[in-house]
């Protein structure tokens, strides 16, 4: 048997996923339905155990009436953050 293991890289970041859906007051079904998806991908996008693919994040985004850049996941590079901290020395 395979163990399961969660994606390395995420296009979304889960919990604004899961915020911005129950802010719009809709369940995972109702969005999954608007965007068409399995209810069980809506719950693993949401997990983390699966990565919404692009197209699949900007039809959530819409359907959320939610910019998507709330939804993408924050990429933090070292090389800016070591160069920001350099500058305020």
């Amino acid at each position: 048997m395979t163990s399961r293991t969660k994606p390395s890289r995420l296009h979304q970041e889960p919990e604004a996923v899961t915020w911005a859906r129950e802010k719009a007051g809709l369940t995972k079904r109702a969005l999954a339905d608007r965007i068409g998806i399995s209810e069980q991908l809506m719950g693993e996008i949401e997990s983390g155990w699966r990565s919404a693919t692009p197209a699949n994040l900007v039809k959530i985004a819409e359907a959320l009436n939610c910019p998507i850049v709330v939804l993408e996941r924050k990429r933090y590079v070292d090389a800016v953050a070591g160069s920001a901290e350099g500058a305020a020395e």
